[in-house]
């Protein structure tokens, strides 16, 4: 059989002229023919490998010229594919117009090649890409720092600005006292004393609310049920929302518990009342929504660092004004807002934002003008140790008598002797005992003396040990001790573990009424167990 295809193949009766004048050496028919067939089939999967690259790569600069490349190479491979069909066969007719269109598109793909070089020069190579992206970042990573920069220029500018009135009246107001004193008129000294306390309370709920935006106060987190903890504020929440406008409770039955701090989630749902409040002045209604979710990581792609899991929602939602895009997109920032100077010193969602954030939750905002806004706040979830059921009354607050600190032994230690010496003296008022050292070795030290102690209350910052170190190492000592700890800013000295059973928090700065209240409540629970 292979005798004859090869006989067939080279018997110049079968050979047209392009094929019978290679016979003066027939091996260059098979050279001919094995090359132009490979450079062919090499010709038409270039140009397919071409038209993929540009199909796909939508930002190519010059496609025209691929196009080109691609009919180009196709046009070449098809005349070599038709010099092997032209050894048998005398197709020179097709093979003429083939050539013919080879070379018009070579002319067109040649002057549009050299008419577009300098755009092509142009282009920027890897190494000027990557310089470029360099430098793209250093504009960036620069931007940000300026952004940043802007943003603590905005948040110190609103915290002078602030903190400057208030002690205008705390300074105006010790001057008058004193000048009232002197002049012998105490009946004044009253009014002004209670416009210091005012500017301090307001002073503290500042510094409370920055600590909070920056993720930086200190947390008590418990397992709370939020429908017992909604419903425990529905009356003061209508209070503050006044006649005007609905309030609608919607817990649902079967609702999570979540892990947060109680005072805290009270006060992010009343300033989210307040500002609901305001953008309804016409009235409306305001609905409070509990619900479960369970976030998926798809779920959560536009939040940084929430986690995917089971999260109790709890949504604020009223039919007030609502927000611009533009708003929306500055609405977290601390010290903005929309209302007009001296209505609120722009920190509520701010501080809102950060409580949520510091306690593994996240918030979202959806609003738009003139159909009011939806604020779901995301709470961890958190199985209790033991079942609450779910119509439990909540705890009542009641203000403790301080009848339990008469006659009781208590350990001052604070490092700043100023402060010190105030408790001491309020403790004593109240006829305590009181024992004081000025940092945790002097504290030990008061700690393992033979005598009794029945309170101890501690700074959180101090030197050689700080409060949670000393607190612990007494409770070695003296199994059940009471510890009320004060702070101003505990750092992370407080986040390893949460605080146990007889030990309570209190935020500098408080008057001596809540310590003594605090004070009292502490010893009032460990006579009772």
């Amino acid at each position: 059989m292979w005798n004859s295809l090869a006989r067939l193949l080279t018997d110049p009766s079968g050979f047209t002229p392009h094929g019978f004048c290679l016979l003066w050496d027939p091996t260059l028919i098979w050279t001919y023919a094995v090359s132009d067939i490979g450079i062919g089939i090499a010709y038409f999967t270039i140009p397919l490998a071409l038209a993929i690259f540009v199909q796909r790569r939508r930002d190519l600069v010059f496609r025209p010229i691929f196009w080109l490349f691609v009919a180009f190479i196709l046009l070449c491979g098809a005349s070599h594919w038709l010099d092997v069909l032209t050894l048998w066969v005398p197709a020179y007719g097709l093979e003429a117009i083939v050539k013919a269109t080879t070379a018009v598109v070579s002319l067109v793909t040649a002057i549009a090649l050299w008419w577009q070089m300098p755009q092509a020069l142009a282009l920027p190579s890897p190494a000027q890409l990557r310089e470029a992206n360099s430098a793209l970042r250093e504009s960036e990573e620069r931007l940000h720092q300026a952004q940043k920069m802007e943003a603590v220029g905005q948040l110190t500018g609103g915290i002078a600005h602030d903190f400057n009135n208030m002690l205008q009246v705390i300074g105006s107001g010790l001057n008058l006292m004193e000048r009232r004193i002197a002049q012998g008129r105490m009946e004044d000294v009253a009014r002004h004393a209670a416009a210091t306390h005012q500017a301090v309370a307001r002073a503290a709920a500042l510094t409370h609310r920055l600590l909070a935006f920056s993720r930086r106060q200190t947390l008590q987190l418990r397992v709370i049920g939020p429908n017992q903890l909604v419903r425990g504020m529905e009356e003061l929440i209508q209070r503050t929302l006044g006649p005007s406008i609905r309030l609608e409770l919607r817990p649902r039955a079967d609702v999570w518990t979540a892990l947060s701090d109680t005072n805290q989630l009270e006060t992010a749902l009343l300033n989210l009342a307040i500002n609901a409040r305001d953008a309804m002045p016409d009235g409306g209604t305001l609905a409070i929504e509990t619900g479960n979710r369970h976030l998926a990581p798809a779920d959560l792609s536009d939040q940084d660092e929430a986690q995917s899991g089971d999260y109790v929602e709890i949504t604020v939602t009223d039919t007030g004004t609502g927000m611009t895009s533009e708003v929306l997109a500055r609405v977290f920032e601390p010290f903005f807002t929309t209302k007009p100077t001296g209505h609120g010193t722009g920190l509520g969602l701010s501080q809102v934002y950060g409580f949520i954030r510091q306690s593994g939750g996240f918030m979202r905002l959806e609003s738009e003008p003139g159909k009011g806004t939806s604020v779901h706040l995301f709470l961890s979830r958190k199985e209790p140790l033991t079942t609450m059921p779910e119509e439990a009354e909540a705890v009542p607050r009641t203000d403790p008598s301080t009848a339990e600190l008469a006659g009781a032994t208590v350990l001052v230690v604070e490092d700043e002797a100023g402060i010190r010496t105030q408790i001491v003296e309020a403790l004593q008022d109240l006829g305590c005992r009181v024992l004081e050292a000025e940092d945790g070795p002097h504290g030990m030290g008061e700690v393992r003396s033979p005598g009794p102690i029945d309170l101890l209350i501690t700074d959180v910052g101090l030197p050689g040990l700080n409060g949670r170190q000393l607190a612990e190492g007494a409770r070695m000592s003296r199994p059940g001790l009471p510890v009320l700890f004060i702070t101003g800013y505990a750092g992370t000295a407080l986040d390893d573990a949460p605080l146990s059973a007889g030990m309570e928090i209190m935020h500098k700065p408080f008057t001596v009424d809540e310590l003594a209240a605090r004070a009292g409540a502490l010893l009032k629970a460990a006579l009772a167990h």
